[in-house]
């Protein structure tokens, strides 16, 4: 039976594109192993200075919790990167595979079962025993939640229990090869028992990571001071600020002026000045992060494969690369990056084609009327000027085209009822779970839940439902290429460009890896020199 899963990772070469050459694009976008992304870059620090771990550290980052800090909700990603919550399994990316985290080993003791080894020695922050009754109380939070975690939800798991003192059993409705991917979304990180005895959970003291929330200013900052008792080793940090900062390019001033540490997700219109600025090194990592246009295929005229596809015909991707993304992306070709394993070989960049774009409106049987809207979320200040490429583009071609910017977090509610037109998102298709599984099932099935486009279709579904059971993994990617074909065929959304994680770094800040997903930011390792 199977314990960890993962083959070797292929590697490209990353180079920083000048503006000169931006219509090459990224000498290599993605980095994949056969189990999903690999990567992540050490960050500036030299290995020359000393630690002094009396310091603390600003970080900011690009959203801010929500939900009340349900682990099952976005606020999982916050406490993780913050060095608070952690999970049974963990996904390295730069080994490319699942390794053991607060689970040593795992094994499928039947079908439907996986059996995971607690890890012993292990305190919550309270001081309690980290147990196997403690793991499956938690895990179970977030199977029964309201709206449980997409990568953790009644539809994949089944039960949860511990079956001695150091063993949880997963059970699933089905066979299921990627539990142990499931068991490393954030998620499903363990808080203490204490944590879910009151109205809302309160992971204040109750994660086993290497830094404990002490404080927060609503919707600003979480304060975190060092775990002295952290299982996993020294913490070389005093302590931390995370800061929720959504505009891009107030986080790239910050780190520029030392108002922060480490700033997370930089613009790609900030990215010329901060390599030029001192003290400060720019990051970047392979990324399966899509800039996308989704369009609400529940109504129309986007219910009209027509239309969509005129959409898609009137875009000239390669001019947004090179204006917008200044080079630092590359038009996309689907749902998938071409260097994806699950890619079709055949997947390439639509051109624009503005007559061809024409005909597919009058096939439509479109005609004008009030200006259809496009949400560009705030958080990405490029999706701005993305939008108003987009408008005039449409423009071009007898579509009117109305611009709102919004925070994501006030724009969800809507686009989840299917109550808008277009918005502008960025998905990364590795973040509930480094297989595109996770991807596939939450955001186009019909069932999915976080089905932003209200796309469904039958034998999409049925060739999703094919994939999860699969065990072998080049099998499995063959179906991944069908169903994004599928999905590209159709025109269910418009895929604009592939992009990097970029991340910015102070010099005196030492032993940084980026992770390109995001997850993890505050380590043990993580420091800071005095200087």
């Amino acid at each position: 039976m199977p314990t960890c899963s993962g083959i070797n990772s292929r590697r490209f070469p990353l180079r920083t594109p000048s503006r000169s050459t931006a219509a090459l694009g990224l000498a290599a976008l993605l980095t994949l192993s056969g189990c999903g992304l690999s990567g992540g870059q050490p960050g500036p620090g030299s290995a020359e200075k000393a630690a002094d771990t009396d310091q603390r550290i600003v970080v900011d980052n690009f959203r801010a919790p929500v939900a009340n800090w349900a682990p099952e909700s976005d606020a999982a990603y916050i406490l993780s990167l913050s060095g608070c919550l952690e999970t049974l399994t963990k996904y390295d990316s730069a080994q490319g595979k699942v390794v053991p985290f607060l689970a040593t080993e795992w094994k499928q003791a039947s079908p439907l079962e996986w059996d995971f080894t607690i890890r012993e020695g292990v305190k919550f922050q309270d001081g309690t025993d980290l147990t196997a009754e403690a793991v499956a109380a938690s895990l179970n939070h977030v199977l029964k939640a309201k709206v449980p975690a997409r990568a953790f939800s009644p539809s994949v798991v089944s039960a949860v229990q511990a079956t001695d003192a150091r063993t949880v059993r997963v059970t699933t409705p089905v066979e299921n090869p990627l539990v142990p991917f499931r068991l490393a979304s954030v998620n499903t990180g363990i808080l203490a028992p204490a944590a879910y005895g009151g109205a809302t959970v309160d992971p204040f003291g109750h994660c086993t990571g290497p830094f404990t929330p002490v404080s927060e200013k609503a919707k600003q900052s979480l304060t975190l001071d060092r775990n002295e008792n952290y299982w996993g080793g020294d913490v070389q940090l005093a302590g931390a600020e995370v800061r929720f900062i959504t505009n891009g390019a107030t986080r790239a001033a910050q780190v520029q002026t030392g108002e922060a540490d480490i700033s997370l997700s930089i613009p790609a219109s900030a990215l010329s000045t901060l390599e030029n600025a001192p003290e400060v090194s720019v990051v970047k990592a392979d990324s399966p992060r899509t800039a996308t246009l989704y369009m609400n295929n529940g109504r129309a005229p986007f219910d009209n494969v027509d239309f969509r596809k005129a959409l898609r015909s009137a875009l000239d991707l390669e001019a947004l690369a090179a204006s917008v993304y200044e080079g630092a992306a590359l038009p996309a070709a689907g749902p998938y990056a071409p260097s994806e394993p699950w890619a079709s070989s055949d997947a390439s960049s639509p051109k624009q084609n503005v007559e061809e774009a024409k005909k597919l409106l009058a096939d439509a049987g479109y005609t004008a009327a009030k200006p259809l809207e496009i949400i560009a979320i705030v958080e990405r200040a490029e999706f701005a000027d993305v939008a108003t490429v987009i408008q005039d583009n449409l423009k071009n071609i007898g579509v009117p085209v109305a611009i709102q910017a919004k925070e994501y977090a006030s724009a969800e509610p809507d686009v989840l009822a299917g109550n808008y037109d277009m918005i502008l998102s960025q998905r990364n298709r590795l973040i509930d779970i480094a297989d595109p599984i996770g991807f596939l099932t939450a955001d186009y099935t019909c069932k999915g839940s976080y089905n932003l486009s209200h796309y469904c279709n039958e034998e999409y579904d049925a060739i999703i439902g094919e994939a999860a059971g699969t065990s072998n993994t080049e099998d499995r990617y063959k179906l991944y290429a069908k169903a994004g074909q599928l999905l590209n065929d159709q025109a269910v959304n418009l895929w604009l460009v592939n992009e990097q994680a970029t991340d910015a770094v102070r010099s005196n800040v030492l032993s940084y890896v980026q992770d390109p997903l995001s997850r993890y930011v505050l380590t043990a390792q993580t420091a800071k020199s005095g200087s």
